[in-house]
């Protein structure tokens, strides 16, 4: 995922887990559920604090602190990333947690929610250092991870080598291979082809249907991304393929536009070659906040949250928001965009193909038997048609409400029954 900067805003702060908690509220007004397993899903299970320590090559020891959020598992074990970030705190990863509750539940998948990391920049620690970083981590956290317990994955500042460390740690402390503690691995240990281009490939699959219900013709649909790492440039290249014209994208520094549209085949990715879709010299340039807001049909957020606030909602000019990042758009923007009448797509349903191929990982670890890339992309698009099927039959039954508002009535609705048939331990 392409990282940068949020950008500054006059907008309150409010902390994921805040958002997380006014998004359930607004989804319980619309259905049917006990306000006590509403209460309950307002808190997270429970939330692990711990310290990394390790010896840096200068031989000093240096200590980190890490966190694992645990939000709810009445449906499954948890499931959900660990990042390594400068700005990683317990709130941000109840709040990431929460919705990662309702991204499975969406998708229908048995797991609940979780999120953790470690309060580091990764750009500061050689190689060996995050090597022996991410084994510490596996060793802190040894006790309240497993593949029927919380299975972690890939997030910001981590990939499948991280995966890899980590599930070699685990498995050397239980005495036995255990691949299915981790998502996310390199396919030689038991990882799923497919893995890291699916939340791109989600985010393209829901746009195509979006096209669909509101009678756009998708070859006449000219789209803007934000973000050109593995989800945004995986998004790019697959609508094209689809025949979407896409006429911007963007990195960390900046972006390229052309209303004819790119070959987003010839431009190198953020994730292949970082700095080279800004300094690609065959279009004209922009900045990330322009392309937010140019005249297309459909812009998707896919590098960092909170990019679409109060202060620019009003001047997003595009007909469609397609969330491909987790969290792009803050409270009063998306106020502001739905007054508007700008149809805003969720991330919980628009970038879910990561932890739906997450799940196809983890079912082939515990069945031994490895899928081909073509079984788990034809998977993935049935999961995904199925998911925004369910959304959009939501949309249209309860008047009102909205496309974030109709997938989180979902993921609730799910989670909800599965509280009441399991009850409450007394």
């Amino acid at each position: 995922m392409t990282t940068t900067a949020p950008p500054e805003t006059d907008e309150p702060f409010e902390t994921a887990a805040d958002t997380a908690r006014r998004q359930l509220d607004r989804a319980a007004a619309y259905i049917d559920v006990d306000p006590g397993t509403v209460e309950r899903l307002k808190h997270p299970k429970s939330v692990h604090r711990v310290s990394v320590p390790i010896e840096r090559e200068n031989g000093e020891t240096e200590v980190y602190r890490g966190y694992r959020a645990q939000h709810d598992s009445a449906r499954g074990p948890f499931k959900g990333g660990l990042r390594y970030h400068p700005g990683v705190t317990a709130e941000e990863c109840i709040g990431l947690s929460m919705w990662m509750t309702w991204k499975c539940a969406v998708m229908n998948i048995p797991f609940g929610g979780g999120k953790g990391g470690i309060v580091v920049d990764p750009k500061d620690l050689s190689e060996s250092e995050i090597e022996q970083l991410t084994r510490r981590f596996a060793e802190e956290l040894r006790n309240v991870i497993g593949p029927m317990r919380d299975i972690p994955a890939p997030d910001m500042g981590t990939g499948s080598r991280e995966m890899a460390w980590f599930m070699d740690a685990y498995s050397m402390q239980e005495g036995e291979t255990i691949p299915g503690v981790v998502t996310g691995k390199p396919p030689v240990v038991g990882g799923s082809y497919g893995r890291e281009e699916a939340p791109g490939r989600s985010a393209a699959i829901i746009t195509r249907e979006v096209l669909g219900y509101y009678d756009r013709d998708i070859t006449e649909t000219t789209v803007a991304i934000q973000g050109f790492g593995s989800v945004g440039a995986n998004a790019a290249r697959l609508l094209d393929s689809y025949g979407a014209n896409v006429v911007a994208v963007s990195d960390v520094d900046g972006g390229i536009y052309d209303p004819a549209g790119l070959d987003t085949e010839a431009v190198i990715s953020h994730e292949e070659q970082p700095g080279m879709v800004s300094g690609d010299a065959a279009s004209d340039t922009l900045s990330n906040a322009e392309l937010l807001e140019l005249d297309v049909d459909v812009v998707i957020p896919a590098a960092i949250g909170n990019v679409l606030t109060a202060d620019n909602a009003d001047d997003v000019r595009a007909d469609i928001v397609i969330e491909g990042a987790n969290g792009p758009t803050t409270t009063h923007g998306d106020e502001i965009l739905n007054r508007r009448g700008i149809p805003v797509v969720p991330d919980i349903l628009a970038n879910a193909g990561g932890v739906t191929v997450s799940y196809f990982e983890w079912l082939q670890d515990i069945n031994r038997r490895a899928w081909s890339i073509e079984v788990v992309n034809e998977e993935l698009d049935d999961e995904m048609v199925s998911a925004w099927n369910d959304v959009r039959e939501a949309f249209e039954t309860h008047d009102g409400a909205t496309w974030r508002e109709a997938a989180y009535i979902v993921g609730l609705r799910r989670v909800g029954a599965a509280h009441s048939a399991r009850g409450l331990w007394p």
